[in-house]
């Protein structure tokens, strides 16, 4: 990518909302075991966004409730501390999503790709009997692994529709056309994403290495390559569109790393079904 196309990648990233102050805390909350849901009331409570997404959650078609819940704390128990932390996090990249119209990928198909990745890498992580805590960490690398599609879509917009493109015609995985075509690759711009967003660490890491997990020595293997399982399963599965139809074979080493077949696929995928249609209601808020 030359200099100018570079820097325009840069600026806007600087202009994407990053997480805002309130679903960075409540990030912050939820990952520690002892939070209750009077805690994550006092910081929702600040974001009338927020506090409005999770009542109308409550209240949607889809819990068919008799009464009309209006109370934040009691929403906040029905829901259940995972479910509104994993609301306030799709809150946040469904406005990055909806800055601009994608081109190269559609909005509804990419999201559902994310979310897939999201659930299955949390169920798959359960299937293995990870720390329960640490569930919701496999939920949040796996939908946020893509996020450099995001500014390629947005910056380049009919450059980014033919790269998905050539990577079609061309039988070849869409990371491979990218850096053949723009120059960068989305895990190269999702290192940028993490750096502005401060998310350097294991999430982080999954942004920049699910494509080249050969390269990775961190401390986060365990969690990047169960992402790459979950990718894997979305790709096989067509949940979604991520503009990768070619995405390659899986290296023999995820299963191994991770003592698990490819026919865990079909067991789980009635469990990830029913996981996807409850975290669409996102979606329609």
């Amino acid at each position: 990518m030359d200099e100018a196309l570079y820097r325009q990648v840069e600026n806007y990233i600087r202009t994407m909302p990053s997480l805002s102050i309130t679903v960075s805390k409540v990030l912050e909350i939820c990952n520690n075991p002892q939070t209750s849901p009077a805690d994550l009331n006092h910081v929702i409570s600040l974001d009338p966004v927020l506090v409005g997404r999770v009542l109308k959650l409550i209240n949607s078609a889809y819990y068919g409730l008799s009464q009309q819940v209006t109370n934040l704390v009691r929403a906040i128990t029905m829901l259940g501390i995972n479910t509104v932390k994993n609301l306030a996090l799709s809150s946040a990249i469904i406005g990055n999503m909806n800055l601009r119209e994608f081109q190269g990928l559609n909005t509804e198909g990419f999201w559902r790709h994310s979310l897939c990745v999201g659930v299955a890498a949390k169920v798959i992580a359960r299937k293995r009997s990870i720390d329960p805590k640490l569930l919701e960490e496999y939920f949040t690398a796996g939908l946020l692994h893509d996020i450099g599609k995001i500014p390629l879509n947005a910056v380049l917009s009919k450059d980014y529709l033919l790269t998905v493109k050539a990577a079609d015609t061309g039988r070849i995985s869409l990371v491979q056309a990218e850096t053949e075509t723009l120059g960068i690759n989305h895990c190269e711009v999702g290192e940028l994403v993490v750096k502005a967003w401060r998310l350097e660490g294991p999430i982080g890491d999954v942004v920049i290495f699910h494509h080249f997990y050969t390269d990775y020595a961190g401390e986060y293997r365990d969690l990047l390559y169960t992402v790459i399982a979950a990718n894997r399963f979305a790709a096989l599965t067509e949940t979604g569109f991520s503009g990768d139809r070619h995405p390659g074979k899986a290296d023999g080493v995820i299963g191994e790393t991770l003592g698990l077949s490819w026919e865990i696929f079909d067991e789980i995928k009635p469990i990830v079904d029913e996981e996807i249609t409850k975290a669409q209601v996102f979606l329609n808020l």
